[in-house]
């Protein structure tokens, strides 16, 4: 390869980057492109706490990848822009898991601080929500992402009934729930108690098409990179990675990963070399937030069936005691939150070995262990 000329050599204060929080995994667009539908639905069953009454329910379903966080953000924006009656809480369910970790937020959000999580009864806590909430006369909306967490914990029941019967201790509380369900293939197992009053709106989300992610891309490098970056074939060749792993995350962190090996290059374009360099670690995305989400135990337990040359729950269960002092219940629940996840597959051993299972990872070993 030949040495560039001055004009292609980018200076040392140069970038690449006209806005580089276009490309944040969390980037909220002005335009929000190819879900029309779902945006009507998620806005038809906001519409009623406008009018003063209470959100109706929504689950919200479909893939990971999909645009169902940023479409749920994108309207509680609008709405609270709108009205300052209704107070909307976003909680990521991955790394709040706990009854008290989803009301707390609730709880900074409507008065303004943390409660303490120690030597106050949770009662208390949830007096103070829904005084404050009828005081002020407003209606409360909680987005659950990713709720299919909070059932892992054996939670999801209980929360869900304590934030809809709210109005049976404070008769004029109103309240409702969105939902966010990635993992399509699990059954959220509503208990009697919250089927009564868990009617909900079904929004789903289905994949983005080549062409639609490729749009996206597009308007993405448009906002995020100065004119000439990157060439449209180029963003057709990462929407084809992208689709390929239904996920349109990857293509978005290809898109800015490729931009910084141009810029490290001190390039003033990225080239198709830089794309396919970036690709080894961008394709990992999905992986490496799913692992992000996972507590230092369950992350240790992870590493520990990756390590092993021959994975048998019981086995894993006697050498992870010894290292995290679990006790076997929650080793099991751990491992069948692993499983839900789709990092490993579960087998049960021939007859005569009790519950002990064979553990399988579904991922390359090295892959994993690098992320972890």
């Amino acid at each position: 390869m030949g040495y560039k000329s001055f004009k292609d050599i980018l200076g040392y204060e140069e970038t690449l980057f006209k806005e580089r929080r276009v490309f944040d995994l969390d980037y909220i667009p002005e335009a929000f492109i190819h879900r029309d539908a779902q945006m009507q639905s998620i806005a038809l069953c906001l519409i009623p706490a406008l009018k003063g009454g209470r959100a109706m329910n929504a689950l919200i379903v479909g893939p990971s990848a999909t645009g169902k966080t940023t479409a749920l953000k994108f309207r509680f924006k609008e709405i609270e822009e709108e009205s300052r009656d209704v107070v909307c809480v976003h909680i990521n369910c991955q790394i709040t898991y706990t009854k008290f970790g989803v009301f707390s937020q609730i709880h900074r959000k409507l008065l303004g601080h943390t409660p303490p999580e120690t030597g106050v009864p949770f009662s208390k806590i949830y007096e103070a929500i829904f005084r404050r909430l009828i005081r002020d006369g407003k209606s409360l909306v909680v987005a659950l992402d990713d709720m299919n967490y909070l059932f892992y914990g054996r939670l999801g029941n209980e929360i869900l009934y304590d934030i809809l019967r709210a109005h049976e201790s404070f008769p004029e509380a109103k309240t409702s729930v969105f939902g966010i369900v990635s993992d399509v293939s699990m059954s959220l197992n509503f208990d009697p108690r919250v089927n009564s009053i868990f009617s909900y709106m079904e929004i789903f989300f289905q994949p983005y098409s080549i062409n639609e992610i490729y749009d996206i891309l597009k308007n993405r490098a448009k906002l995020g990179f100065f004119p000439g970056v990157i060439e449209d074939k180029l963003i057709e060749k990462i929407a084809g990675y992208a689709f390929e792993h239904g996920d349109l995350r990857v293509g978005i962190e290809l898109l800015r990963v490729s931009g910084i090996i141009a810029e490290a290059e001190a390039s003033r374009s990225i080239c198709e070399g830089y794309v396919e360099k970036a690709y080894g670690s961008s394709k990992l995305v999905s992986m490496k937030l799913l692992i992000s989400s996972l507590s230092s135990n369950e992350k240790a337990l992870l590493r520990l069936i990756a390590d092993s040359e021959e994975a048998i729950s019981g086995n894993i269960y006697q050498k992870f005691k010894e290292t995290a002092g679990v006790s076997y219940t929650k080793c099991y629940r751990m491992i069948e939150k692993l499983e839900n996840l789709k990092f490993i597959e579960t087998y049960q051993l021939t007859p005569g070995r009790g519950r002990s299972r064979r553990i399988v990872l579904k991922h390359q070993k090295e892959d994993l262990l690098r992320l972890l």
